[in-house]
Formats: structure tokens, C-alpha cells, sequence
């Protein structure tokens, strides 16, 4: 293969993982554009999970064998049956040399576990190049040709080496990326989801709902006596209760398949699931108004919820459904609740939220006008 045409297939592998979206995507793209450079027939691209000892497949491109599924859900191997990645490379890595690629064949002597893969899934040779991430081992690329084709080569390893940290550029900026996406959606001081992730899952759920008549529950909450432990003890000690409030929402939270635990701001948290019914986001809330009780220095939470799975009327907008909990919410904190007001369960709850602005009740709810 002449130096222009490999030169090229670099850029397409580098073009063709920018434009991916999503992780899926992007592996997608990794392991297609490698194959396609390499001339083969079939590319993996694996990550080392250090935390449990064993390459995990993140996608299998190309012509699969059978029972070889795209992105697999469990394939994953043990290192201790590939060593070349955690002994041979690290002590190469030691002694100041290269993570260099290197090829097997099915016909090799040694038996190892690739010679044997290759040999099960009727696969002529491979490359496997590793993938370097921040001077450590991240993973490896796998590159195989079928049975009877002509095999790699040594400047195909030199060339695997070149992709395999083409492949590690491209996860590096996918990562900064995903940071720049986490922080963006992300709380700095709970760690929870914002505001702003939550207006961007609210309205896929909605949409949801719309679609399939999943229930679509929010459950807002304000944290009682922010203001007087600040005053009394200081701004550290209210972002250490907030903190600790954030981690008792996302146990809860937990106990709900799917939830989103978030901060909206200041004192105020909700959580948002799609599935789970009406009564086991109640039953959740109840838990939620518990555990805020026994936080020391505050004084619990006030705590409501709206959800498709009650008679809350037309759902109109997402901002409806805000609305709506915000209201309930607010009925809690006015009559002092130790318990969960609901939306649909709580006469007064929609004649709050749909009441027009500056009438009876004069709290603003979340973006005045109401849906």
C-alpha cells in the first residue's frame, strides 16, 4: 500500500471519528476506518478494565462471526490470557521503547488466545496494535483478515501502530469533550445534574409520554432552613448540608430505575423518572422527606410531586408539569408538610398552578405563564 493511499485512509479514520456523536458512534467509526486502512475484513476495539482484570469489547465492525454481535454487551476476556498487554508491553514501555502492533496467524504453534480466536471464528491472521492513552495502556485495536487471505505483514504492524494512536488522539478529544459536556450539565457543588440537564431530559420525556404513554413523574423539593444555618454557621457549613442533602436524593433516587437526581438551584433539588408509577415516585418522596428530617442542622424538606400517572388534566408542555410539582411543593412548604404534597391528590394543588400571576397566591412558579 503507497504512502498516499495510507496518508489517506489516516484522514478518513481522523474525519470519520470526529463526525460521530455518540460513543457507539465513535467506536464505530474507530474500528471500521482502522480495517478499512489495514485492508482487512473484521476490527475490534477493546478497553483494559483494570478494576476487574479483563478486555471489554467495545465494538466488533465488519464481517462477523456468528454469535459476534456489534456492540456486545458482556464480551469481555481476562488479561491473564492475553499477558502481551500487561506484562510485555509495560515492561517494554519501561525500558523506553514503543507500544508497537504485532501480528498472530491462525497457523502459529503457540496456541495463544488469539491464535485460538482466530482459529474458532475461521479468521486467517490479525494485528493488534495497543492503544496508549496518557502514557498508560487504554486498550487495544484488533484488526483481522478471513482464512486464506494473504497475511499481515511487518509494515502492516508499523501501520496498525500509526492508526492505534490516531484511534488514542481521538478518544483523548472525545473525552474533553464529554468533560466539557459534563460540566455543562452538571452541578459543581453536588455533583448532581442542572437545571439545564433537567430541561433537556423533562422534554424527551414529555415526548415520550406522548409517544407511548409512559408516566413521566417530578418530584421538586426545597431544603428548610438553608438560609438559617448560613446566617448562623456560615456559608461552608450550608454547602455541606446541600452536599449532604444531594447525596441522601441520589440514594433515593436510586431506588427508581432510570432517575435523574438534580440541583435547580440555591435550595432547590428535583428528581425526574420515565417508568416508574405514580405511587412508587410518592413512596420515594415519602422516603426522601425521612432521611432530610435526620440531617443535622436542617429542617427536613419540603416536598412535591407531579405525575402523568395522576389526574393532573392536559399536559400541554413540559413546563406544565413543573409547574405543577412546583406548586405542590409549595403547598408542602406553606402548610409545613412532613410528607409529600401531590399534584391530582391535592385539590388545591392545580388551581395554584394554573392560577393566572397576581392572583391569590402571588409565588411566581417557573416561567410565569402558565400551559
Amino acid at each position: 500500500m503507497g504512502e498516499d493511499v495510507r496518508l489517506r485512509a489516516v484522514v478518513a479514520l481522523a474525519q470519520a471519528m470526529a463526525a460521530a456523536h455518540t460513543p457507539r458512534e465513535f467506536w464505530r467509526a474507530a474500528a471500521l476506518g482502522a480495517r478499512d486502512a489495514l485492508g482487512g475484513s473484521f476490527a475490534a476495539l477493546s478497553v483494559w478494565e483494570r478494576d476487574h482484570g479483563r478486555l471489554k469489547v467495545l465494538v466488533n465492525a465488519g464481517e462477523r462471526a456468528v454469535g459476534e454481535e456489534e456492540f456486545p454487551d458482556a464480551e469481555t476476556y481476562p488479561v491473564y490470557q492475553f499477558p502481551e498487554i500487561t506484562e510485555f508491553l509495560h515492561e517494554q514501555w519501561a525500558g523506553g521503547g514503543e507500544p508497537d502492533a504485532w501480528v498472530e496467524t491462525a497457523d502459529d504453534r503457540v496456541p495463544t488466545g488469539r491464535v485460538t480466536g482466530l482459529r474458532r471464528r475461521g479468521r486467517g491472521c490479525c494485528v493488534v496494535a495497543p492503544i496508549v492513552l496518557h502514557g498508560r495502556a487504554w486498550g487495544e485495536l484488533y484488526v483481522a483478515r478471513p482464512a486464506g487471505a494473504v497475511p499481515f505483514d511487518r509494515d502492516d504492524s508499523d501501520f496498525a501502530t500509526v492508526l492505534a494512536a490516531v484511534v488514542a488522539s481521538g478518544i483523548a478529544q472525545a473525552e474533553r469533550l464529554e468533560e466539557v459536556r459534563k460540566l455543562a450539565f452538571t452541578d459543581p457543588l453536588t455533583g448532581l445534574a442542572n437545571r439545564r440537564a433537567v430541561d433537556t431530559r423533562l422534554d424527551q420525556a414529555i415526548e415520550r409520554y406522548r409517544v407511548d404513554g409512559s408516566v413521566v413523574s417530578l418530584l421538586v423539593c426545597d431544603l428548610n432552613g438553608l438560609k438559617r444555618v448560613n446566617d448562623t454557621h456560615g456559608h461552608a457549613v450550608g454547602d455541606r448540608l446541600l452536599e449532604r442533602f444531594g447525596s441522601v436524593l441520589s440514594r433515593c433516587g436510586a431506588m427508581l430505575p432510570g432517575a435523574l437526581a438534580a440541583r435547580l438551584g440555591g435550595d432547590e433539588f428535583c428528581l425526574l423518572t420515565v417508568g416508574p408509577t405514580a405511587d412508587e415516585v410518592v413512596a420515594v418522596a415519602e422516603e426522601l422527606c425521612v432521611r432530610a428530617a435526620e440531617l443535622e442542622l436542617g429542617e427536613g424538606v419540603a416536598c412535591g410531586v407531579a405525575s402523568t400517572g395522576d389526574p393532573i388534566g392536559p399536559l400541554k408542555s413540559a413546563r406544565r408539569l413543573f409547574r405543577l410539582a412546583d406548586a405542590a411543593q409549595y403547598q408542602a412548604k406553606a402548610a409545613r408538610s412532613a410528607k409529600p404534597v401531590v399534584a391530582g391528590r391535592d385539590g388545591a394543588v392545580i388551581r395554584l398552578a394554573d392560577a393566572p400571576p397576581g392572583a391569590r397566591d402571588r409565588r411566581r412558579f417557573r416561567d410565569a405563564p402558565p400551559q
